[in-house]
Parts: C-alpha cells; sequence; structure tokens
C-alpha cells in the first residue's frame, strides 16, 4: 500500500539533505499546469520555503487554461510565477528552418514538438543563472517527469528529460496524484487529463496505452494484468526509447 505522507515527507527531507549538502539556495521550476510540475513546486515549496522557489510558465502557442492552472498551483503554494513567452522565438526558429532548408509542416511535426521543450529547457536555465547571481546563491532546476512517463522514454532528449535533481522519477502516475492529493495541489490540477500541450493531444493517445497499464507492467514486466497488445506496446515503447537514456561513448582501448 502506498503511504503518501510517508513518502511526501521522505522527499521533503531528501531535497533539504541535497540543498544541504550542496549549498544550494533556490529553486526554478517550468509550471505547465499540470499535474507533475504542481506536485513537484508544491514539494520544493514545503521543503525549500515559498520565498527560494520561481516558477515559470512558458506558453507557446498555448491554452489559457494552462495557465489559468500555473496560476492555481503558484497562489496555492505562494512561490513567484514568472511568464517567458516562446511564441515568437518558436515561429521565427521554426520560420527559418523551413526557409533554409525548402521543406514544409509535414516534414516538420516532431521535430516542431520536440523543440518546444528543449527551448523551455534553456529558459529555466537561464533563469536559474540569472537568480543565482541576483541573490547570491546557486538555483536548480527540478526535474519533473514521473516513473511511467520514463519507463516507456516519453520525454524529449535534451529537453524536459535535462535537469538536477529528480523527486518524482521513482513514483508512477497514480503515486504522483496521492502525494499531490495530500500536499494539497489544487483539483483542476491533479486530476487533469495528462497531455503535452504540444500535440493536441492526451498522453494516453499519443502513446496508445494507459498510464495504469505502464504502471501495471512496471510492478510485473513478465505477467502484468493487462491485455496481450497493451504489454508488447509497452515493451516495445521501452525497448525503442533506451537510447535516450545513455550516450554511447567510444572508449580507447589500452595495451
Amino acid at each position: 500500500m502506498f503511504d503518501a505522507r510517508k513518502v511526501t515527507n521522505e522527499i521533503i527531507e531528501f531535497i533539504r539533505e541535497y540543498y544541504k549538502k550542496n549549498n544550494l539556495k533556490g529553486a526554478v521550476i517550468g509550471i505547465s499546469g499540470g499535474k507533475d510540475s504542481g506536485v513537484v513546486a508544491g514539494l520544493f515549496a514545503k521543503a525549500l520555503g515559498r520565498e527560494n522557489v520561481t516558477g515559470i510558465w512558458m506558453p507557446c502557442h498555448s491554452k489559457e487554461e494552462d495557465y489559468n492552472n500555473a496560476k492555481l498551483v503558484a497562489d496555492h503554494f505562494g512561490f513567484k510565477l514568472k511568464e517567458f513567452d516562446l511564441t515568437n522565438i518558436y515561429d521565427n526558429y521554426v520560420e527559418q528552418i523551413k526557409e533554409n532548408n525548402l521543406v514544409n509542416d509535414d516534414n516538420l511535426i516532431d521535430a516542431n514538438i520536440n523543440i518546444k521543450p528543449r527551448l523551455r529547457m534553456s529558459t529555466l536555465y537561464y533563469y536559474a543563472a540569472m537568480l543565482s547571481s541576483i541573490n547570491k546563491g546557486v538555483y536548480i532546476v527540478p526535474g519533473t517527469s514521473n516513473k511511467c512517463e520514463l519507463y516507456v522514454g516519453y520525454f524529449t532528449k535534451g529537453g524536459d528529460n535535462v535537469s538536477d535533481i529528480q523527486v518524482l522519477a521513482d513514483l508512477t502516475v497514480d503515486e504522483v496524484i496521492q502525494v499531490g492529493e495530500y500536499i494539497g495541489v489544487p483539483d483542476s490540477v491533479i486530476h487533469k487529463t495528462p497531455d503535452d500541450g504540444l500535440s493536441g493531444k492526451t498522453d494516453e493517445e499519443k502513446l496508445g496505452v494507459k498510464y495504469s497499464e505502464i504502471a501495471e507492467v512496471i510492478s510485473n514486466p513478465e505477467n502484468p494484468n493487462v491485455s496481450k497488445e497493451a504489454h508488447e506496446k509497452i515493451k516495445k515503447l521501452h525497448r525503442s526509447n533506451l537510447h535516450k537514456f545513455n550516450v554511447a561513448t567510444y572508449r580507447r582501448i589500452y595495451e
């Protein structure tokens, strides 16, 4: 049985110990309006104090609902929410790519989706460096990926997989929800249907499987209580995305 109270307290202590050990000051967190970033922000506000947490809302052809949810999280936990609009930067970037390579939109669908989290991660690290200088202490960037996403490689290399500390990487989606409920993440955020805010599809529509099915395969990889089709799909996603976790590195052979 998952104990949300126990896990929450362990995560908060983990954050505090890491910051103390490394003489760190604050956190810069991308706030998307979804459950994962909402839970991470809440945990860091409780661990470090709300004054040491800065949330960054980075719209890029984004929905107003996502902003409203991001603001709900910031208001609830009391940390600053800054806006950095990436829409024009993204549009100019894509337009130059099209002009220089003479390609059409059909060839750029996946590339366009993936450049957004990369632009966002660059923005978060820029803010972290800026706040470190202003406040005379090191700010770092927490990751917001959960265990289910990581298992099937549902993230962008050089984008949302880049971080300095991970606190949800060993929690399934259902466990993230339970922690979020325990710390008081607003209902409209913690129970929001997960989507990437980029493709116009929900996460489960893009993946072709449910997060509950991924969690079941993680728990019982050989004989999970899911359909054969879902099991094969999840195994394929896991195998085909393992390259995202390792950089192939040539090593010289010394004789």
